[in-house]
């Protein structure tokens, strides 16, 4: 797979370094201004980045935007496109209403925009910015856009609340209700609602390499926890957090870690409100009663 596009760049006047990449759909040169640019801290211009193969890992700050990109424009589906070393080449940017600068420089940028009747606001300090400053997917809602960053993949139908957060190389397949956190490396199947104050294990920290997915018209309950995959038409019941370490009890009796249940359909995961244990049982899924489809009309 073979992707050539066209970007608008700014760096970093001092240093050279570049600070982001944005690829517009049309690939037509198209710039962008900003004030942090019109006082001289940054500056712009036009490049063309060529990806020969997605199976290789990025060369470039701009080779890694342009990834990016095409997961937030759903061209490619997460865990589908290489992005080994993508921290190494992301530098860490003052994401700011003037323009992107280095974090170093953002008092030098309140001075020199005084008189630009501009009230400065620095949205974060990271290494990703907002999806939704270069990328708009289609048929979507966001409550906050903040808790978006670049590199999310949300498929057509897909809501997410306020509280909901969706890392870069993760997200949805479908229409989804969104309002606990989807993690790096994580994919929800159509259908499926992430609760609210849920958490879903990904590949960042500890050392994880474990990619976990949700299957389709599946439910995790509100302050749930996942950290085992699940197939389609399962629940996890509200507050329960599911890692593979947990002993479960199955219908039979027997006592299973919860990694050997990890991917299977129609299981209903939950505590024993007297004895505390956590079972599982055999369900179709509809107990839960599915998405609201009205919600998640988003044309």
């Amino acid at each position: 797979m073979s992707i050539k596009r066209i970007g608008h760049r700014y760096i970093d006047v001092n240093t050279g370094a570049t600070l982001d990449t944005w690829f517009p759909r049309s690939n037509r040169e198209i710039a962008r201004s900003c004030l942090a640019q019109k006082v001289g801290l940054i500056k712009s211009d036009f490049i063309e980045v060529e990806i020969s193969s997605v199976d290789d890992a990025p060369e470039s700050t701009e080779d890694a935007y342009l990834r990016l990109h095409l997961l937030s424009e759903c061209q490619v589906k997460p865990n589908e496109i290489n992005l080994d070393g993508v921290f190494g080449l992301l530098p860490n940017v003052a994401w700011t209403s003037a323009g992107p600068v280095l974090p170093g420089d953002i008092d030098r940028l309140r001075e020199l925009i005084v008189d630009q009747n501009h009230h400065l606001n620095v949205t974060s300090v990271d290494k990703f910015p907002r999806m939704t400053d270069y990328v708009i997917p289609e048929g979507v809602r966001i409550g906050n856009a903040d808790r978006i960053r670049l590199g999310a993949h949300l498929a057509s139908g897909t809501t997410v609340m306020h509280e909901g957060f969706v890392n870069f190389n993760a997200g949805t397949l479908g229409d989804s209700m969104v309002e606990g956190r989807i993690s790096a490396g994580v994919v929800v199947g159509d259908g499926s609602d992430i609760g609210g104050g849920a958490s879903i294990m990904g590949t960042l920290s500890g050392g994880g390499k474990e990619k976990i997915s949700i299957g389709k018209k599946s439910l995790l309950g509100a302050n749930a926890g996942l950290g085992i995959s699940l197939g389609d038409h399962c629940i996890v019941e509200s507050g329960l957090y599911l890692t593979a370490g947990t002993k479960v009890k199955m219908p039979d009796g027997s006592i299973v870690s919860a990694r050997e249940l990890s991917g299977q359909s129609g299981l209903l995961f939950r505590r024993h409100s007297q004895t505390g244990a956590v079972e599982a049982l055999v369900t179709d899924g509809s107990a839960w009663g599915g998405l609201n489809t009205a919600l998640h009309s988003n044309d």
